[in-house]
């Protein structure tokens, strides 16, 4: 097929480039750089296989030729309020991603009647009062706190994919990405492992918030890809979790960090200085896509980190 990837600067852009140049298909990249990075992608600059756009998903999108299948994963994503590109400093370009970009990328798969999945996201729901988070919950959310300019953007661009494959049967998918970490990962992201990561291979001590309770689950990025390609090409409709299963507290992760880099410096616990409404516990229930799509994550959290480290050391001028 003639793929069109928009956010394909991204972390998880690229790789979905690279996974589906690699199964010869044909990528068209679309990215307007806010918050994806032009290197991400200069490895695949010359492959005939290849184009790229630069192109803000928030205005009309015009493709001359014909695409067999769109991925809708252009949006900022990272909940660092420090960062100058997370979500809380554009909240405009958040939001519009989320409204008109799935708009236009869903105008655009109704045209050429081409297969479309939206990247929607665990944040959509909100802190959690189930656990672990099945699909058919319907989410704890504040629709006007700080977070909500990327939960909301999410959760109507979900509502808007149903809608188009309910009232123009366009052919759509929804994964439910819960966290993802691997190369070509902001380093300023603001979650938990490029905090930890970074500061252990600096020989820093980590900084844990609070008592470091709150919980998570991790999952390699060739994981969440290859769960994401399975869907692509299911016929599922229903949105998806895709993410791993296994739940840990913030405090065990921080260990198995140091644990794994050798960092002797050990943890510095610190005042729990979170965003409003952070979720404080976080685990999908992946029955769907066990059932559905006969996937479920393989790469352990010791591999996983190992093959990270090398990415981050040269981010950091690390030898």
């Amino acid at each position: 097929m003639r793929i069109l990837i928009t956010g394909a600067a991204g972390f998880l852009g690229s790789h979905l480039c690279d996974r589906l140049l690699a199964e010869d298909h044909q990528v068209v990249g679309m990215d307007n750089f806010i918050t994806g990075k032009p290197e991400n992608l200069a490895h695949l600059m010359g492959n005939e296989d290849f184009e790229f756009y630069k192109h803000d998903v928030s205005e009309y999108i015009f493709l001359p030729e014909k695409v067999g299948a769109i991925l809708h994963f252009a949006s900022p994503a990272s909940p660092n309020p420090l960062s100058p590109v997370g979500y809380f400093n554009l909240p405009i370009q958040t939001m519009k991603a989320g409204a008109l970009g799935t708009h236009h990328t869903l105008g655009v798969a109704k045209t050429y009647n081409a297969k479309y999945l939206l990247a929607s996201t665990s944040e959509i729901y909100g802190d959690p009062l189930v656990h672990p988070q099945k699909e058919d919950y319907p989410g704890n959310v504040d629709p006007i706190g700080t977070r909500a300019v990327y939960d909301e953007a999410k959760r109507f661009a979900e509502s808007l994919t149903m809608a188009y494959h309910r009232a123009h049967d366009v052919d759509t998918r929804i994964v439910r990405i819960f966290n993802t970490y691997g190369p070509r990962m902001d380093l300023e992201d603001g979650r938990a492992l490029p905090n930890f990561l970074k500061q252990a291979l600096l020989k820093q001590p980590l900084t844990v918030y609070g008592d470091g309770s709150q919980t998570r689950s991790f999952c390699y990025v060739d994981d969440l890809i290859d769960g994401i390609v399975k869907l692509l090409y299911s016929d599922e409709h229903l949105p998806v979790n895709i993410g791993n299963p296994i739940e840990m507290t913030i405090l065990q992760f921080a260990e198995a960090i140091n644990r794994i880099t050798g960092n002797p410096a050990g943890i510095k616990f610190v005042p729990d200085a979170r965003s409003e409404r952070d979720p404080q516990r976080r685990q999908p229930d992946i029955t769907r896509a066990r059932t559905i799509l006969g996937w479920e994550p393989k790469v352990n959290l010791d591999e996983g980190i190992q093959r990270t480290i090398p990415y981050f050391k040269e981010q950091l001028g690390i030898e």
